[in-house]
């Protein structure tokens, strides 16, 4: 049956899973001087830039973040 089989593939090991070594295509496709040369702008990622909204929320969640620490400390 499927089931035995399937017991069988199991034991004698013939799904080995992932390869242990992950490539990247971005490795693969460039050469590693073009990596070196990058110059990464955290404001300007992929073409984005941080809206008001983002740095709305990162300023909302910081404060939230203080006042939960302030509630465990003080009570």
């Amino acid at each position: 049956s499927d089931y035995q089989q399937l017991g069988y593939n199991l034991r004698s090991n013939l799904f080995q899973g992932g390869p242990l070594k992950s490539r990247s295509v971005v490795k693969d496709s460039y050469t590693p001087d073009i990596a070196k040369k990058a110059i990464r702008d955290p404001n300007n990622w992929h073409g984005r830039r941080i809206s008001e909204l983002g740095k709305w929320y990162e300023k909302y969640f910081l404060d939230r973040n203080v006042q939960k620490a302030m509630k465990d400390k003080y009570g």
